[in-house]
């Protein structure tokens, strides 16, 4: 493409995007995202710095820029770029849903250690927090998301069933220790048969009493636990929840969130799996590479697992104390290479497209604007707005506007992940 020339109104257009460098990510050469950002960019990757996630989206923490430049040789942000002709490059629909802004925000994630324990207010509590602590809460949106593992992918997420918590009072005398004998009989005595709201107020009150204990008896309990685990594993081997508390404590030594990862399920994605959170919904990512889609909203309320801003009542107070293993998604074939990620939000959908040397795909068009991001291989992509052929290679990311059919030829295996709006949403009345 010219540099020279000002954008076309309704053109397929190749982004510039932005990286995060959380303590979080995987180091230097380790990280796909350092791999996607430093092809993408053209930037050297620093083998000392974490690279933990790369935006693709208008969000402001996290811009993309188109990267033809206009007619003055300026750079022009993604999000200037679809306000100056919304309706073509969103779709009447998008538009009149969610104004003339992208509705999802695209990313990739490389996760070395342990996220916090967090979750993501629904949209009213959004709009309060925004506006009663707007420096700690961006956003006045919600924030529903899904992840799909590009390698095996850990993740704590929801609360573990009424009769596992049980068990886990049972064998772990440090959270009986830190709530009170009191708290923990309340949880033994209850039943399902007692109804969901009664289960639902007792585990409410047990995870705000561990969450809320003071710095010094976490401390303590996290001491013993560890000693206690450390001994016992000289004669019995560890269940897998146990050998993660472990690693988690030497990640964050006296933290709340190791004793806390107790009350979660411990889900393993493999590659083509996918996880998705509502509202409200407690988790926090462990361990590998996923692509992640969400509405278009950076809030996070965090309470443990985390040197940054805690807000434990907020987070407790919040939560939907929903029990039981998370539904994972495996998709849905379009054809012999494409797979489709449905989660029931409205604002996004993910395609996975894993295509062998010299085969190609088409991606029809469809009412909405997608974002595709190559992750792995080089092929070439046809598009219908007379664009022209567009090489692609790694860490390329391109923007489609709605209404524009794609086809993709592999020069070698190629690996793409495209993001839209949830093709259920253009189906509603």
């Amino acid at each position: 493409m010219e540099k020279s020339m000002k954008p076309k109104q309704t053109s397929v257009q190749r982004l510039c995007c932005s990286v995060q460098n959380y303590d979080w990510g995987k180091i230097g050469p380790d990280s796909e995202v350092a791999r996607l950002y430093a092809s993408n960019s053209g930037s050297e990757i620093d083998p000392e710095k974490p690279y933990a996630e790369f935006w693709m989206g208008t969000h402001d923490s996290g811009p993309s820029f188109l990267i033809q430049k206009d007619l003055n040789g300026m750079s022009m942000s993604l999000k200037e770029w679809i306000s100056t002709n919304s309706n073509e490059l969103l779709g009447h629909k998008v538009v009149q849903k969610w104004g003339s802004d992208l509705p999802f925000l695209f990313k990739v994630l490389s996760v070395r250690k342990a996220l916090s324990i967090q979750a993501h207010p629904d949209k009213d509590l959004a709009k309060l927090l925004h506006k009663f602590m707007p420096s700690a809460y961006k956003d006045d949106n919600h924030k529903p998301e899904m992840a799909l593992a590009i390698t095996h992918f850990q993740a704590l997420c929801g609360f573990v069933t009424l009769e596992e918590l049980k068990g886990v009072l049972d064998n772990v005398p440090e959270i009986v220790q830190v709530v009170g004998s009191e708290v923990a009989n309340q949880v033994f005595d209850t039943t399902n048969e007692d109804g969901e709201d009664k289960v639902k107020s007792v585990l409410r009150l047990i995870f705000t009493q561990l969450m809320s204990a003071t710095k010094e008896i976490v401390t303590t309990a996290t001491t013993k636990l560890k000693n206690r685990l450390h001994m016992e594993n000289q004669v019995r081997q560890l269940t897998e929840k146990e050998q993660l508390v472990l690693e988690l404590e030497r990640q964050y030594h006296d933290d709340v969130g190791v004793i806390s990862a107790f009350f979660l399920n411990y889900v393993k994605l493999t590659p083509g799996e996918a996880l998705y959170l509502g509202a409200n919904e407690p988790h926090a990512y462990m361990f590998g590479d996923c692509v992640e889609c969400m509405a278009t909203s950076d809030n996070v309320v965090r309470a443990g697992l985390t040197p940054k801003h805690r807000d434990v009542k907020t987070l407790c107070s919040m939560l939907t104390y929903k029990q039981g293993c998370p539904e994972i998604l495996k998709g849905v074939a379009l054809n012999s290479y494409v797979t489709r990620y449905l989660p029931p939000f409205d604002e996004f959908e993910v395609d996975r497209c894993h295509l062998p040397q010299g085969e190609s795909v088409e991606f029809p068009a469809v009412q909405g604007p997608s974002i595709f991001v190559v992750t792995f291989g080089e092929g070439i992509i046809y598009t219908s707005d007379f664009t022209g052929d567009i090489n692609i290679t790694q860490g390329e990311v391109l923007f489609v506007p709605a209404g524009t059919e794609i086809g993709i030829t592999s020069a070698s295996e190629l690996h793409i992940y495209r993001a839209g709006v949830n093709s259920m949403f253009f189906q509603l009345p």
